[in-house]
Parts: C-alpha cells; sequence; structure tokens
C-alpha cells in the first residue's frame, strides 16, 4: 500500500498484479510529497515509545486496513486505486514466483497442475508465501459489507493506459512505467498451463473474483461490479 496524503492518493498493492512497476513509478512523487518525511521520521522514530504507529501501511495491506486506521475525512479525501488480473494468469505468474525465488514452498510438486491442486486444497496447511495468492482479489477493494470502497480499479492486462488514467485522475503527469520483476521464465500465454479439471479448479476457488472482476478463462467479459 502506498500513501501520498500530499498528492492524496492510495494505491492498494496486489501481489502479482504489476504494483511493483507501479510503485517505482510513484516512488518520486511520493519523495516530493512535504508529508513524506516527518511520516518516515515518526515511524522510525515512534518505536523508542514502546509503541509503532500507522504512519507505514504494510505493503500488500487491504482497502479496509486504511479505512479502519486513518480519520474518516483522510480516506474519503484520497483517490483510491488498485490493479487487478486474470486468475488463471495469475496463478501460473505466482507458481513461477515461488519456483523461482522460494522453491522449499513447493511442497515438491514441480509441475504446475500439481502444485495448483495442491496450493488450492483447502485441507493443506496455511503457508504465507502461497497463501498470499490464493486469497481473492476483490477483498483487498472492499468493506466489510461487500462493498466498493475504492474509486479506481485498472487492469493488469493494460496495465500502461489505465496507469495514465491513474495519474490523470491524481494531477500529475504520467512517468515512464518501469518493468519491474519482469518474469521471463514463462511462456506468454497462460492457458496452455491448463486442462479442463485445473481450469475449473482456479474457477471454483476464485468465483467471487471472476464474477466482480469481469474475468473469463480467455480474457475479460466486463467491467468491475460494485
Amino acid at each position: 500500500m502506498l500513501l501520498s496524503p500530499g498528492h492524496r492518493f492510495l494505491f492498494i498493492h496486489i501481489a502479482k498484479t504489476g504494483g511493483t512497476s507501479v510503485r517505482a513509478a510513484l516512488a518520486r512523487r511520493r519523495w516530493a510529497d512535504p508529508w513524506y518525511w516527518p511520516m518516515f521520521l515518526c515511524s522510525r522514530l515512534s518505536h523508542l515509545s514502546g509503541h509503532r504507529i500507522g504512519t507505514k501501511l504494510p505493503r500488500h495491506a487491504k482497502a479496509i486496513a486504511a479505512k479502519e486506521l486513518l480519520p474518516r475525512e483522510v480516506f474519503e479525501g484520497l483517490f483510491k486505486f488498485a490493479f487487478v488480473r486474470n486468475p488463471w494468469d495469475l496463478q501460473v505468474s505466482s507458481f513461477h514466483h515461488i519456483r523461482r525465488e522460494r522453491p522449499q514452498y513447493l511442497g515438491g510438486h514441480q509441475d504446475f497442475a500439481s502444485f495448483l491442486r495442491w496450493k488450492l486444497d483447502p485441507a493443506r496447511p496455511p503457508q504465507y508465501h502461497l497463501d498470499t495468492s490464493i486469497e481473492l482479489q476483490s477483498d483487498y477493494l472492499i468493506d466489510l459489507h461487500g462493498n466498493l470502497i475504492v474509486d479506481f480499479v485498472g487492469r493488469y492486462e493494460r496495465l500502461e493506459p489505465d496507469f495514465d488514467e491513474v495519474c490523470s485522475r491524481i494531477g500529475i503527469a504520467a512517468p515512464r512505467l518501469p518493468h519491474r520483476r519482469q518474469a521471463n521464465d514463462r511462456g506468454a500465454d497462460y492457458r496452455r498451463y491448463y486442462d479442463d479439471a485445473t481450469a475449473e479448479l482456479v474457477a471454483r476457488h476464485f468465483a467471487a473474483d471472476i464474477k466482480r472482476l469481469g474475468y473469463r478463462f480467455d480474457g475479460i467479459d466486463g467491467a468491475v461490479s460494485a
């Protein structure tokens, strides 16, 4: 999550949706925010009192966390945005990320299909690095009553034009969007990783995302529903 009180925006960073590139592009603007350095110092020094203050929200915190922690008028005055991704594509990306950077979390499953079945098995003991990618993306965007509480939901599939729209809404010139953490160990078409059974497994597990975010196995079906 990236908060800029000066530029009045809040970026909700859902893992594996291009968020690292978005954060990098907006970092310079954040450093120029007159509120950034006081917030940074308060966060670093607050431990001296024995308490941490909420000036730095967790990287992958949900929008509801900011709504609960920030004063109501501050939260409502922010332009809140996030990016989402086709759930079938996201699972392929997650598999390659874990295999490349944390192979000890594969659970002995070296191919995508067996790893996916094991990862989505409800009887499997939870593991942090796996369970962030089996959470619903829509849960990052809603309040406790299921209401959408962000102002704009961009898509990984059209990252650059949607990022330009974000910058226009913030009121800044769009900086170049760097390609951070770009994988080169997978094919471009996520669909070739699936058979009917594994595609249906993702469809069942992420049914709420598919419905709310307007995705289908082979693309985008519609807009994000409120």
